[in-house]
């Protein structure tokens, strides 16, 4: 088995992440996403790592979500897992035969195919009875799922670090507190070959792409040439809300809507 090397930094983080939000505890049984690309692997090889050195035990698999479309290939992923010791299993769908029957030429595939393989995990999870999902998203995917949702959605959203879902079990995002930035660098660093986007069905169509998200993720990029700090300001502005300085009623003084 070779080395692999995760950064202090990405420890420190995640580690704080898991301290603070309580998200990976005793006996916890997990399923994770793990699509390829660098953040589920990065997120693979963290859970690996805290098996390996974390004062409590937890056990988790692998699981890579195929969408059963033409030249869909997984060996060098699972040949990877294999040799570092990850469990892992492809689970099989019919997701790209569902989508050509359902999705009209020019839509946007990319959030469909995301949403589809969302709940394809999530069943694979009721069925084996894990008690939580473990997700590969960071903190630029939850600054960006903010901007995104306020200026094209006009709600103050983002992507916490542990929910509830409505089959029961707890969604969790052990890198939320790691940068984009790191965990290309980790796949990097250590001569991983890493999915990206030509892996997705939606590359095999004529389709809207996610063109929102790429205008966020460069204005993101502009101001924190401007502003070094920037995702440190946005990760403490996303920890300390103060709801009632906005402009829902639910959360204003009543004497004020009163008046």
């Amino acid at each position: 088995m070779s080395s692999i090397k995760l950064s202090k930094k990405i420890l420190r983080a995640a580690g704080r992440a898991n301290v603070t939000y309580r998200l990976i505890g005793e006996g916890d049984r997990i399923l994770v996403g793990l699509s390829g690309g660098k953040d589920s692997l990065t997120l693979v090889h963290l859970l690996k790592h805290m098996q390996r050195h974390a004062p409590f035990s937890f056990t988790f698999q692998a699981v890579t979500v195929s969408y059963g479309m033409p030249g869909e290939r997984y060996d060098a992923l699972a040949e990877h897992c294999e040799r570092h010791g990850i469990p892992h299993e492809i689970y099989e769908t019919n997701i790209f035969e569902i989508a050509e029957e359902t999705i009209r030429e020019n839509s946007s595939f990319c959030s469909y195919f995301s949403r589809m393989r969302r709940g394809a995990l999530y069943t694979k999870a009721k069925e084996g009875g894990y008690n939580k999902v473990a997700l590969g998203h960071h903190l630029d995917d939850a600054a960006e799922s903010f901007f995104m949702s306020m200026l094209y959605n006009g709600a103050l959203r983002s992507m916490p670090p542990i929910y509830r879902s409505d089959k029961g079990f707890w969604v969790i995002r052990p890198l939320i507190w790691v940068r984009e930035r790191q965990t290309r660098a980790f796949v990097e660093e250590n001569n991983i070959a890493a999915i990206g986007d030509e892996a997705c069905p939606a590359m095999m169509k004529k389709v809207k792409l996610p063109h929102a998200r790429e205008r966020t993720k460069a204005m993101l990029e502009a101001w924190e040439r401007e502003q070094p700090d920037l995702f440190k300001q946005l990760k403490a502005s996303m920890m300390h809300l103060h709801p009632n300085a906005f402009m829902d009623p639910r959360y204003l003084d009543n004497r004020a809507v009163e008046a």
